[in-house]
């Protein structure tokens, strides 16, 4: 928070709280341009598969793969009515794959490095193209893209679509690039390791080689000569199983086998390229990048990047997938982007409290780690690389996913994400093929996801093969991410926690209990969370000093409401007596009051 204004408002308050207060208050000192954005991602070739065989290792003429054009406007309207603002289609751009695409003038895709019957969606293998899978007609892909955002938009909804900056397929080519447009790798040295020239690393004079079969089920190995860093950072011509095998690292203009020196000046050639492709798409009138693995590209690109693609598109949203805290306000200030992923602080602490491994009160520390770029954390607990909640490997019940969700939802105005099924419990157990069962959703298989295909029921959304349980929980999850919307006290309000007056001692177990408010104007909202499995009665402190600083008046009995079941109570809202909640298991309540 800004010093400035923390010193104004203790001294309106009491220099003797400034211990407590430190811990407490948050004050947002950088404006929100936009409304608290609410994301659902979905994975585009698995929402709209009806097919329901589930093979194991299946191909799509067996497993089936769902199109574009499941994202029917009942369908939108649907997803919009869960409290979605804003909608991440995964998997839209052109990928690797094993389906044999050539009678439409695809190149074939050698098995041995293409991951999955299906593939993954962060191999690019066209950076220009819309991937042939999710396609009713191969031919009018990209129309029926371009249709898909325009129903988007008319449904209420902004989207998002994955751009991958640090990797591309094995062997990538664009075939459908603009005129004019050079491809990558079309003009570089492949004599020489590095060049800021060159799109990729080489390993002059040495053949790719792997610890995983090379040649597959086709007649003729794999040959990359001489061989490419591959995609997770391994400058060697040597590809491991556990490696992100399937991709090549592109170059940015850093020499890392030279102590990472940077090349920067003149512009790589990879900068420009990459600036053509955001542009190409940003004029597809979409309204946001998810950014994969954006630490892994300089942020020196970002920030050279981000400003002229909003030259053209000001509105237009970057989202960082980052996991090093220390770079986060370099990507932020020097960057550009918007947001980023709130992973190693918030998603790991709520999952480990979620599971019992922490203490409710660690959320704290969350907050305040980066409480001065807060609005710009986006808050998840599920997405395509998590584990589900409900998974055996996760908490085993979606109903467990409740009280985390109650924080990642409401305590900060930056964004908060939704993966789809989430809110239908999807266990995630199946055995898909190369996904294994892992708790995860594959991404590289051909499949049906079951509580998707139940809520979908050939597009009707009826609700009619869903259980009593689930149609409860999804119920929860549209009443918690509408408020975002509803509320200015979570969209734009003032947040303070108020662990530090609540300690181990009396009913309130800052254990598995974790408590703050939300505050605009005169709307106060009391945000509680019971991580336990059991309900509880509680009494909760609120210190003098949160109605000295926001000029509230106390109240004996205050009337309050609680947004999450619509029900009438009366609490104490003063610092002379505790309030005293009720708390559901694996749940909580969010008390507005006036």
């Amino acid at each position: 928070m800004k010093k400035t204004l923390f010193k104004n408002l203790i001294v309106q308050a009491c220099i003797g709280l400034l211990a407590g207060l430190t811990q407490a208050c948050s004050f947002n000192s950088e404006p929100v341009e936009m409304q608290k954005p609410v994301i659902y991602q979905v994975f585009t070739r698995l929402f709209g598969n009806d097919v329901n065989v589930n093979e194991h290792n299946g191909d799509k003429a067996v497993n089936g793969c769902g199109t574009m054009a499941a994202f029917t406007p009942k369908a939108l309207e649907e997803i919009r009515k869960l409290g979605a603002t804003h909608i991440w289609y995964t998997g839209i751009i052109e990928h690797a794959t094993q389906t044999d695409y050539t009678a439409y003038g695809f190149a074939h895709d050698h098995r041995a490095i293409v991951k999955g019957k299906a593939g993954s969606a962060y191999a690019i293998k066209d950076y220009y193209d819309v991937d042939p899978d999710i396609a009713t007609s191969v031919l009018a892909r990209m129309q029926e893209f371009e249709a898909l955002v325009q129903r988007s938009h008319e449904a209420g909804l902004k989207v998002i679509i994955d751009f991958v900056p640090n990797h591309v397929a094995r062997q990538y080519h664009s075939d459908v690039c603009p005129e004019g447009t050079e491809d990558l790798g079309a003009s570089d040295d492949t004599t020489t390791h590095f060049s800021p020239r060159n799109n990729f690393y080489y390993f002059p004079g040495e053949q790719l080689q792997a610890d995983f079969d090379l040649k597959a089920d086709e007649p003729e190995p794999y040959v990359e000569q001489p061989a490419r860093a591959t995609g997770n950072d391994v400058f060697s011509a040597f590809a491991h199983k556990d490696d992100w095998y399937e991709t090549v690292k592109l170059n940015y203009g850093v020499d890392y086998t030279a102590g990472r020196v940077n090349h920067f000046d003149p512009v790589p050639s990879t900068w420009e390229k990459m600036l053509n492709i955001l542009q190409f798409w940003a004029g597809k009138g979409i309204d946001g990048f998810r950014c994969d693995m954006a630490e892994m590209v300089p942020c020196e690109f970002w920030g050279w990047a981000i400003p002229k693609v909003k030259e053209a598109h000001p509105e237009l949203v970057f989202i960082a997938e980052i996991y090093g805290p220390d770079a986060y306000r370099r990507y932020i200030h020097e960057g550009g982007f918007d947001y980023l992923y709130d992973k190693v602080g918030l998603y790991d602490t709520l999952r480990a409290v979620t599971c019992g491994n922490a203490n409710a009160a660690a959320i704290t520390s969350c907050w305040q780690a980066v409480d001065d770029i807060r609005p710009h954390m986006l808050s998840f607990l599920e997405n395509h690389d998590e584990q589900r909640i409900a998974s055996d490997f996760f908490a085993g019940d979606g109903e467990r996913g409740r009280a985390p969700m109650i924080v990642a939802a409401t305590y900060s105005t930056g964004p908060v994400m939704m993966y789809f099924g989430q809110e239908l419990g999807e266990r995630a157990m199946d055995d898909e093929g190369f996904s294994g069962r892992d708790g995860r959703t594959t991404i590289f298989d051909y499949w049906t996801v079951n509580t998707i295909y139940r809520w979908r029921n050939k597009g009707k959304f009826n609700g009619k093969q869903l259980t009593p349980q689930e149609v409860e929980l999804q119920g929860f999850y549209a009443k918690l991410l509408n408020l975002c919307s509803t509320e200015r006290a979570i969209s734009e309000g003032d947040f303070f926690d108020l662990m530090y007056v609540n300690q181990q001692g009396g009913s309130f177990n800052p254990h598995r209990h974790y408590a703050y408010l939300r505050r605009a104007g005169k709307e106060v909202l009391l945000c509680v969370a019971n991580f336990d499995d059991k309900p509880a009665e509680v009494d909760i402190n609120i210190p003098d000093s949160v109605f000295q600083i926001y000029g509230l008046k106390p109240k004996a009995k205050a009337k309050a409401t609680d947004l999450l079941t619509d029900q009438a109570t009366t609490i104490a809202f003063t610092p002379e007596k505790p309030a005293h909640v009720s708390l559901p298991a694996l749940g909580g309540v969010i008390l507005k009051m006036k």
